[in-house]
């Protein structure tokens, strides 16, 4: 199942696309959003695959919304406007709907969607892992299948569509999200501070406000923690401390 949202200003817009949406099997409506106040706490709290997104909204357009992702779902961009078109695919939309939106139109776009992210999913499931799953998993990087020890992780960073594993010997970048490779990780092992950081708590040097510390390359490397994990984090801190 695919979790959807649609962020339209305009009550009558969201009717449509909540029809249309109930319309194709693979996928499920998690929420409709009025603004894109209410979108990003929708993607804060819910792991969404597909957002539909209108542009001309007030306070922040959909295009403005969209640059503050840092790991964004895929996205079908929806206006009344075609002059948005070329920045909205410069922005990587997997489609461009233009209102009135057709059926078949619609249709033609979400399986379009629900293609690019099955076959996200079936490369992320193609992932090898082979041994102790406390030890190393392999990621794809480079057209080939990297080893990456568990214990030489400093931390993992989002970067849309793709996450890079800081490491001691450097860096892997690999083409899968931060939630499909959160969920490999030990939890034991490894913690989600932000949207964008997973931190492994065996490199974390000190925690200093909202930053957590660790030493790459010789040098202190500060990581936010966002607001929505810090109970977690300091719940781990509280457990262990003397």
């Amino acid at each position: 199942m695919i979790n959807t949202i649609i962020v339209d200003d305009e009550p009558l817009a969201l009717d449509v696309l909540e029809t249309y949406i109930e319309k194709i099997p693979d996928l499920n409506l998690v929420k409709r959003c009025n603004n894109a106040f209410e979108a990003n706490e929708a993607l804060k709290h819910n792991d969404i695959d597909l957002m539909f997104l209108d542009i001309q909204m007030p306070q922040l357009t959909g295009i403005d919304f969209l640059k503050t992702l840092s790991d964004p779902p895929l996205v079908i961009f929806t206006t009344a406007y075609s002059n948005y078109a070329i920045e909205g695919f410069e922005l990587n939309a997997t489609d461009y709907l233009l209102k009135p939106i057709s059926l078949e139109r619609f249709m033609k776009a979400a399986n379009k969607a629900v293609e690019q992210i099955e076959l996200k999913r079936k490369e992320n499931a193609q992932e090898i892992q082979i041994g102790d799953a406390d030890d190393f998993i392999f990621v794809k990087a480079d057209k080939k299948f990297v080893k990456v020890k568990f214990s030489e992780v400093l931390y993992i960073e989002g970067l849309k569509d793709y996450v890079i594993i800081r490491t001691e010997k450097g860096r892997v970048i690999t083409l899968q999200t931060m939630k499909s490779l959160e969920e490999k990780l030990p939890q034991k092992l490894f913690r989600r501070i932000h949207r964008s950081y997973i931190v492994n708590i065996d490199k974390v040097e000190a925690i200093l406000g909202n930053m957590v510390e660790v030493i790459e390359k010789g040098q202190a490397k500060h990581l936010p923690i966002g607001k929505n994990y810090r109970d977690d984090l300091l719940g781990l801190v509280n457990e262990n401390r003397l």
